[in-house]
């Protein structure tokens, strides 16, 4: 059973006169440092409309803290992101929590050496399907990168192909406006036409709005104005790093990324107030021996919860990120950084949780096994927020009293009522028996299970999740590259 929209908030790492600073200062930094911008930002003239300061000599734009908190509050407190079967919607808002992939990797771990390679268009189709499966993944984002198709047929291709896998909530980062628009259109078939689509939407998009430190980039922010235009669901992303592109303190940090968000949900309701957008401030930080990206320490996790605290401050759903693992495979150090960033972005509340799935190598790989094993971590750290349920038929006493001295509770009702819902079962890839039983299983540890199961999944003789007829229909309207019928190992 899915874990999905429990209630999170219980790790809070800034007080509250903590979150009050922190965005006033932000709201300095708008006003004072501004934003800078690239050449081609179309959105200039609607700034410069709406109130803001443009210097176009030094290319920074300047905005008033009157104007960003007028449009912040114009944009949805609560909204669905929907499924297409309605058994996976995500309601975000408040401190409800969802788990799902993430990545857009352009390496994988093959299922059939467990050697690194060039991730294909039928990679994005068989995770997809494998997501499908797993009650603990949520949602699906696109996880790789294909490059076996050209730049220019990426945006419908990738989602076809994820279409094809599950009938999950998709989400994934278009390249172009244009692009975006076939995407579109492409997910009206599917759903029965652009009026159900804008009700119901089943996709939705991140758009890297921010290069950080502080400035826009124009692709992006073209993407995000397409995206509210079309009544597509965005999120405003930015991914500082700490000592690299971000202050080296975690203050810090949180800081100028609350200010980049704040400017990127300005253009965004702008462009079309109260269109749905997410809050998606992704803080790392960079080890500052290589200055590579680290995206598996404690403190990612713990800036997460924050990020959190800040979005919901001024009343908007966010994006989070959690499983950046910095390992190279499905190991033990896979398991302890994914564990504890998941776990406290889970109990910070954070609402829509990707990278949580499949993620290994800071961002640069995603591997079939490490769904198996991160949809138990993902499941495990969703009980926590189910607590302790302590009345009358919990605490057991009649139980107890029926036991009494030197009893036992093997036979009882009240365990048999309660054996399969009390404790999280799992989804059966940790190995939970003796030694003797392990052994006789061929000793395998947890990669070498995960890499069965997945197999099983991927290889499976599955309906493809887009009816025939509306395949066939596609096909003839777009330029689709994926063949399924060469889809398995």
């Amino acid at each position: 059973m899915s874990t999905g929209g429990l209630t999170g908030g219980l790790y809070k790492p800034l007080t509250d006169q903590d979150i009050e600073t922190i965005h006033q200062k932000a709201l300095d930094i708008l006003e004072q440092v501004g934003i800078g911008y690239e050449d081609d930002l179309e959105a200039l003239d609607m700034l410069d409309r709406a109130g803001c300061d443009i210097d176009r000599h030094t290319g920074r734009i300047y905005f008033p803290r009157n104007l960003v908190t007028a449009m912040v509050a114009k944009a949805p407190r609560e909204f669905t992101l929907y499924s297409r079967d309605g058994e996976n919607d995500l309601r975000l808002g408040q401190d409800r929590v969802y788990a799902g992939t993430g990545g857009t990797t352009v390496q994988i771990l093959d299922l059939d050496t467990g050697r690194i390679r060039p991730p294909r268009l039928d990679d994005q189709y068989r995770i997809a399907k494998l997501v499908d499966t797993l009650d603990n993944i949520h949602f699906y984002q696109s996880a790789v990168a294909p490059l076996d198709i050209p730049t220019e047929r990426y945006d419908p291709n990738i989602l076809f192909a994820a279409m094809m896998g599950t009938r999950k909530h998709i989400m994934f980062g278009c390249n172009f406006p244009a692009g975006l628009v076939e995407a579109f259109n492409m997910a009206a078939l599917v759903t029965g036409g652009e009026e159900n689509l804008r009700q119901k939407p089943v996709f939705s998009i991140s758009a890297g709005a921010i290069i950080s430190p502080l400035k826009f980039c124009s692709q992006s922010v073209a993407n995000v104005q397409q995206a509210a235009t079309l009544g597509v669901p965005t999120t405003i992303t930015t991914a500082p790093m700490s000592g690299s592109t971000a202050p080296m303190t975690m203050a810090g940090t949180l800081l100028q990324s609350h200010a980049e968000e704040l400017a990127g949900l300005t253009v965004h309701q702008l462009t079309v107030p109260g269109a749905p957008v997410l809050y998606g401030a992704l803080p790392a930080r960079a080890d500052m021996k290589t200055l590579g990206y680290r995206g598996g320490a404690i403190e990612c996790g713990m800036m997460q919860a924050a990020q959190h605290q800040l979005s919901r401050h001024i009343g908007i759903p966010n994006y989070a990120s959690s499983g950046l693992s910095d390992a190279k495979i499905p190991d033990a150090q896979a398991g302890w950084e994914k564990a504890f960033t998941t776990l406290l972005a889970v109990m910070g509340g954070n609402n829509y949780v990707h990278h949580a799935a499949g993620m290994l190598e800071s961002m640069n790989a995603v591997a079939y096994e490490q769904y198996i094993i991160d949809d138990e971590i993902i499941g495990a750290s969703c009980r926590v927020l189910e607590g302790i349920q302590v009345d009358a038929e919990h605490l057991a006493l009649e139980a107890i009293k029926a036991a009494g001295p030197g009893g036992h509770y093997l036979m009882s009702p009240h365990t048999l009522k309660h054996m399969r819902s009390e404790y999280f079962a799992g989804n059966g890839i940790s190995h939970t028996g003796s030694r003797s039983a392990w052994e006789r299983d061929g000793g395998r540890d947890a990669w070498q299970r995960a890499n069965e199961r997945a197999r099983d999944i991927v290889c499976a003789d599955t309906v493809p999740r887009i009816d025939q007829s509306i395949e066939t229909r596609i096909r003839e309207q777009f330029d689709i590259a994926l063949d399924i019928r060469h889809a398995n190992p």
